[in-house]
């Protein structure tokens, strides 16, 4: 019997030994069939909360394992998941009115409800137990909990979990335009966020991952880093432990019962946003004949797929209304624009008990070789992979979803749905794929960018993969590891932490001497000589590093802030490297300019330009509202760490806010851990802010100064390391 076998009984019995006779809290009488089976499963479930806050979950079975991590995690923040299902469910305007419903509408556009019942009763027996204990927790939750009012979903059903299968932080979904979707469907354009579109930029989502190989380590043993850089509280940090073998920790998005990024005793897996070209638009030849449509393909003509979906909307005084949409499809796809007179259909990934299989199954994974196994389901089509285990394996892993195509055609642009050679031909092999597995240099690491340099030397080489496999490029964050991995074999947990939170920012050692050489070469008589003389001589001399305490890094950041607002909207279209823009595209006198109204900004502000980072780069968390809130005049954290544009790897997603003069982070590091896989696993982690979305909560906010500090704490992973750190121990549904 293996070790991952034995430490769940192992855990099982000692939460039985400690917790032998917690009682149920009683349900209404005469009690439902389902009242009574949630008691029975809440029976075989044990939850301990850490001084943390953070839920250990024991049970039986693996469905007992699931029903109740769903359980704790509706105690955490029911909101988050309830919104998370109804985006996931095509039913956000029930929620927030007829604004959303275009979202809907695109969801819908994949989602049937009636299919994916289907889907459910056809899925695999152990998935629909899963499935079934999912929506067992969460129903049971609401019904030991009145006072909780959900906005829409008062019952869960086993098969809404097929909606929402893999936990990244945007969907391959929401690659297609709500205002191009609104133009063709509606007739009209829509107007959304100018993040999305321009002026203001987007701030990089994604991750880092490191995989460290014994042969790079003091001790021996292999070391993963898991950074994910999502929107704050985005998912819930708990353990979940059974009877069969389950025994995984880390994050889980809201309301998915699975650990999307995190380890089990043997085996540890990060996911980073990947650049592969896998989401494909195909631009149909369209011929009308009354309400009938038909697209060319080769010669012949075909009849597009129609479908009536109907969406409900809340109204501003509280009542619903409905709208109904006919939607078309070709077989690349459902119709989701139009562009030059030819309807644009697009192909994406839809495998729901695939997806939802292999997101499961991974957590069970004990080394490299089941991992790839599960992974041959090919349903992960988003995610690069850092893996690591306690046999020492190490590998970048490329997303296992990549449709085989015609290499002759641009992918990354509408391609002529009428000539068949543009079709998808079945999916790549997984062999076939540009992994990185045990490289000899002994690291493997994916900031968001492309494959080619995931592992030094032994990287995957561009000229032998499609062009398709990537279209991100490098970037700053990913120059910046290679400079802390390369020739490095001295890595402990504590380097790789030290590592991970690294201040040197490397696009700026692109970005400052331009700007120098440009000040450089004003006339005497120019007065921006005269104005800029002391900044440009702070950033002469800076060692382009953030820290708390730096005026140039507060100088450094607003003014590449600024040019990125100026020509962010026309980088993010053309996928141009931003730093490399800025430095090479801007004009001399715009660069100077830049700088200039950075400088009238803080004096303006904070009545001298010379502000310290730490002083206007903030924490603040005031409510668990999803779309957050900041107050100048409200207690908030310094953060030394900056943005992953200009390569920190450490990263701190920071704007000005309507009111505010300081900047307030809502995005990139939510979750940090570093695992070492030993004889006996460690690791240590962070959550931004707290585990409990409650206000009243000490676990609301409990984790911020050390989140803003770096400052990992340990994981209490086995029974051993909990005990001493218990702050209650009971079953779901106790009071």
């Amino acid at each position: 019997m293996d070790r991952l076998a034995r430490c769940p009984r192992n855990l099982f019995a000692l939460a039985a030994l400690l917790a032998p006779s917690l009682a149920v809290a009683a349900a209404p009488a005469p009690p439902q069939p389902e009242q009574a089976r949630w008691r029975a499963e809440a029976t075989r479930v044990t939850i301990t909360r850490d001084t943390w806050g953070i839920a250990h979950v024991v049970g039986r079975s693996d469905a007992d394992a699931v029903f109740g991590a769903i359980y704790a995690q509706a105690e955490d923040d029911f909101s988050r998941i309830e919104a998370n299902y109804l985006t996931a469910l095509g039913r956000t305007a029930e929620a927030e009115g007829e604004g959303a419903i275009w979202a809907d509408l695109r969801q819908r556009l994949y989602v049937d409800p009636l299919a994916l019942q289907a889907q459910y009763r056809a899925s695999p027996a152990y998935l629909q137990t899963l499935m079934t204990a999912w929506a067992d927790g969460l129903n049971y939750y609401l019904a030991t909990h009145t006072q909780v009012r959900p906005k829409v979903l008062t019952r869960f059903e086993p098969w809404m979990a097929l909606s929402f299968t893999e936990g990244s932080i945007g969907g391959d979904i929401e690659r297609i335009s709500l205002s191009d979707l609104a133009s063709f469907y509606g007739g009209r354009p829509i107007t959304i966020a100018s993040e999305d579109t321009g002026p203001l930029p987007r701030e990089p989502r994604g991750s880092n991952g490191i995989a460290i190989a014994p042969k790079n380590t003091v001790d021996g043993h292999a070391l993963l880093l898991i950074n994910p850089h999502t929107s704050f509280y985005f998912r819930s940090e708990l353990q979940m432990t059974s009877g069969e073998g389950l025994n995984a920790y880390g994050a889980s998005t809201w309301g998915q019962f699975f650990i999307y990024q995190g380890f089990n005793e043997q085996a540890g897996w990060m996911h980073t946003s990947s650049g592969v070209d896998n989401v494909d638009s195909f631009a149909e030849e369209i011929s009308r004949s009354g309400k009938t449509a038909a697209y060319r393909y080769g010669k012949a003509m075909r009849p597009l797929r129609t479908s009536v979906v109907t969406l409900s909307y809340r109204k501003p005084d509280g009542t619903m209304a409905a709208r109904s949409f006919t939607t078309f499809a070709s077989h690349h796809g459902p119709i989701v624009a139009e562009q030059n007179g030819k309807w644009i259909a697009q192909g994406l990934m839809w495998k729901p008990i695939p997806a939802l299989e292999q997101s499961w199954l991974r957590t069970k994974a004990h080394d490299l070789a089941s991992y790839m196994k599960v992974a041959e389901r090919k349903a992960n089509s988003s995610n690069d992979t850092l893996f690591a285990d306690a046999k020492g394996e190490i590998a970048y892993l490329h997303p296992q979803f990549v449709p085989l195509r015609d290499d002759r055609f641009d992918y990354s642009k509408p391609v002529d749905g009428a000539d068949p050679a543009t079709d998808w031909h079945g999916l790549h092999t997984v062999a076939s794929l540009p992994n990185a597995i045990n490289p000899q240099v002994g690291w493997a690491r994916n900031t968001n960018d492309w494959p080619w340099s995931a592992a030094g030397p032994d990287s995957p080489k561009a000229k032998d993969y499609p062009r398709y496999m990537d279209s991100a490029g490098e970037n700053q964050r990913g120059v910046h590891a290679d400079l802390l991995l390369t020739d490095r074999h001295d890595f402990t947990p504590e380097r790789l932490i030290t590592a991970a939170y690294d201040s040197y920012m490397p696009a700026f050692a692109t970005l400052i001497p331009p700007l120098v050489k440009a000040y450089d070469s004003l006339p005497a008589s120019d007065p921006r000589r005269a104005k800029l003389a002391a900044p440009i001589a702070m950033l002469r001399g800076w060692d382009n590093r953030w820290a708390a305490d730096s005026v140039p890094t507060t100088l450094g950041i607003l003014w590449a802030g600024q040019m990125w607002r100026d020509v962010g909207s026309f980088i993010l279209s053309e996928q141009i490297n931003v730093p490399r823009y800025i430095a090479t595209r801007v004009s001399d006198s715009g660069k100077l300019d830049a700088l200039g109204a950075a400088v009238d900004q803080l004096t303006r502000d904070f009545g001298d330009w010379r502000v310290s980072w730490g002083r206007i780069n903030r924490f603040q968390r005031l409510d668990d509202s999803i779309q957050p809130r900041f107050d100048d005049a409200k207690p908030s954290i310094p953060v030394p760490f900056a943005s992953a544009q200009w390569g920190s790897l450490a990263s701190f997603g920071a704007k000005f806010y309507p009111g505010t003069t300081k900047l307030y982070g809502s995005s990139g590091n939510s979750f940090v851990a570093v695992v070492e896989f030993g004889p006996k696993l460690r690791a240590w982690a962070v959550t931004a802010g707290g585990e409990s979305g409650d206000p009243a909560s000490p676990h609301f906010n409990d984790q911020a100064e050390r989140y803003a500090a770096g400052a990992l704490r340990p994981v209490y992973f086995y029974p051993d390391d909990l005990a001493g750190h218990i702050e209650r121990r009971y079953r779901p549904g106790d009071r």
